[in-house]
């Protein structure tokens, strides 16, 4: 292994031995899904949920598996052309928020700011050419590292240059996203995703802006 290459490992153990660490909010269940499952820090793609799911993360320790909003995202995995071992799935908020009644609620801005600094050096480790924001959470998190012009649901789900990469904002896998775009159209997203994943991995440089028809 190259020296960079072991460097990159080391600092992404460190990271994930943080995060395992964090207790920083207290109406958390501390579930902690990063580690290596979550993907190949060389990915090509770079996707940001939310939080954590008590009924999927929580369980199995990867974002986006084994529930309902998991399974539609391996569905429109390979809708776009993607396969998940070349994708890295990270959340703005990397533990479990629960209400009252212990049922998923959204994170607080103060969760997903406690966060944050790990999502920063996520992207950092994770030199993906494409950064797909899944959702209005996590794309607020980006904007807070650094701003970009792509907003859900008014933007026309663009796409632009951020940090030197393609940014690309699409609707959380979940299923109450279909009350805000039908399901055909996130289908035409998502082909259209796996095409712009496909133009920067062949040229590994983002290409410019693009929107989505």
């Amino acid at each position: 292994m190259a020296a960079g290459s072991r460097g990159a490992a080391r600092d992404f153990d460190e990271l994930v031995r943080d995060v395992a660490a964090c207790r920083a909010c207290d109406r958390m269940a501390h579930t902690h899904a990063l580690t290596g499952a979550n993907g190949p820090t060389r990915a090509r793609v770079l996707f940001v949920a939310e939080a954590v799911g008590r009924r999927g993360g929580a369980r199995t320790g990867v974002p986006l598996t084994r529930d309902e909003a998991g399974k539609r995202f391996e569905r429109f995995l390979a809708i776009a052309g993607i396969d998940r071992a070349d994708a890295f799935i990270t959340n703005a908020v990397l533990c479990n928020p629960l209400d009252a009644a212990g049922r998923n609620r959204s994170p607080a801005a103060s969760e997903t700011g406690a966060c944050r600094p790990f999502l920063r050096r996520t992207i950092e480790l994770v030199r993906a050419p494409v950064v797909v924001a899944l959702g209005r959470v996590a794309l607020e998190s980006l904007r807070a590292i650094e701003p970009h012009g792509v907003s859900l649901p008014d933007g026309a789900l663009g796409a632009a240059r951020w940090r030197g990469r393609q940014l690309v904002a699409l609707f959380h896998p979940g299923r109450q996203s279909t009350l805000h775009r039908a399901e055909a159209a996130q289908i035409g997203d998502w082909r259209e995703l796996g095409e712009i994943v496909r133009a920067c991995g062949r040229r590994r440089l983002a290409p410019a802006a693009h929107a989505f028809g």
